[in-house]
């Protein structure tokens, strides 16, 4: 069965029968054909939040608006505009919305195309942490922006890990890209399903000679092994949050061509099998 490429608006109508104080708008997941991983949004109401509960695979939550507050079994934590937490699977959390007066907005990314929910009596000892971050024997594991390594993909390109292996997170990995004016990545292709969320500005996404624009968290479901690229046209920068269905990054480099259209994406896939 071949899988196709997605686009999701990030304006979607959230999940209506979740909360009323919680919108949930799901991007990437087995809707769409993803096998092994779910995306989407949490947008909190000021001072609202979720009960305390677990999921049965890793959750990384980037915090794209506003300042959330994270319990994870009693340990409180403050996050920021693109600090990211990494929660394992059966460990019992609940993010809440730090202010009273503005909205909370999350990515969440889960290792799992249907990933659940299991809530959990709150039997926890408070413990705050909201100037600090977790200690070494802590299962959580948080990435705060203003400190992460950067490195580039391409001219003008820069990208930060926020969550992956080496971090304990299982199946999934995920990163902050900012594309700056005129800004391309090389056309490439990984060997799992990706999820990209558009933050800041519009891109271009190409994938296998299909071009389309996105803005406003939209997202670009790209199944594995399907060759496309992320390009800046506009006249500000554009940002992005990635999500990869493995545990650590990586990609393989073709020609533009594939990327446009110009050689058929089933001849790329002849390729790599005379190559195997």
């Amino acid at each position: 069965m071949t899988i196709s490429e997605q686009i999701i608006s990030g304006r979607r109508d959230p999940i209506p029968e979740f909360l009323p104080e919680v919108a949930l708008r799901i991007f990437a997941s087995a809707e769409c054909g993803a096998s092994a991983m779910t995306t989407g949004t949490g947008t909190f109401a000021p001072g609202k939040g979720l009960s305390l509960h677990t999921h049965p695979c890793s959750e990384a939550v980037t915090v794209l608006q506003g300042e959330g507050l994270f319990s994870i079994e009693g340990r409180i934590y403050r996050l920021r505009p693109l600090d990211c937490i990494h929660v394992p699977a059966g460990v019992a959390h609940s993010p809440a919305n730090a202010s009273s007066a503005e909205p909370l907005i999350v990515l969440s990314a889960f290792a799992s195309p249907e990933p659940g929910r299991d809530l959990v009596a709150d039997h926890f000892v408070r413990q705050d942490r909201t100037a600090s971050d977790p200690g070494l024997n802590d299962p959580e594991h948080i990435s705060r922006f203003g400190k992460m390594e950067k490195y580039e993909l391409a001219d003008g390109a820069q990208f930060f890990d926020l969550f992956a292996g080496r971090y304990g997170s299982v199946g999934i990995c995920g990163g902050y890209g900012k594309f700056q004016l005129g800004t391309s990545l090389p056309c490439h292709f990984h060997d799992y399903d990706e999820s990209i969320t558009i933050v800041e500005g519009s891109a271009i996404c190409e994938v296998a000679g299909q071009r389309y624009q996105l803005s406003g968290c939209d997202t670009a479901f790209i199944p594995r092994g399907k060759p496309h690229r992320f390009l800046n046209e506009s006249q500000s920068p554009m940002t992005m949050i990635w999500v990869y269905a493995g545990s650590e990054p990586s990609r393989s480099i073709v020609d533009v061509k594939y990327c446009l259209g110009s050689m058929p994406w089933q001849n790329l896939k002849s390729d790599l099998g005379k190559n195997q």
